[in-house]
């Protein structure tokens, strides 16, 4: 257990920030997988659509690497063009 106020205060934001990384990552792995099992290409162009957003989101707020962003899409894209 941590002896200073401090080191108490920063188990509490990493617990925070832990979970909330946890809740972001799963909703982006959601939105991902909503896309994949989409056969109807309409809604899956919907779903391509905010599966790319939140995708660039994490991107902007440094959770995943921008290029892995980028290679997301792309085989999202493709899964799509290709119904």
């Amino acid at each position: 257990m941590p002896q200073h106020k401090q080191a108490v205060k920063r188990v509490r934001q990493n617990e925070k920030r832990r979970q909330q990384n946890q809740k972001r990552r799963s909703k982006m792995k959601t939105l991902i997988n909503n896309v994949l099992d989409e056969n109807d290409k309409e809604e899956a162009e919907k779903k391509l659509k905010d599966a790319t957003s939140y995708l660039d989101k994490m991107t902007g707020k440094n959770m995943i690497h921008r290029n892995n962003a980028a290679r997301k899409k792309s085989r999202l894209t493709k899964h799509v063009n290709n119904l």
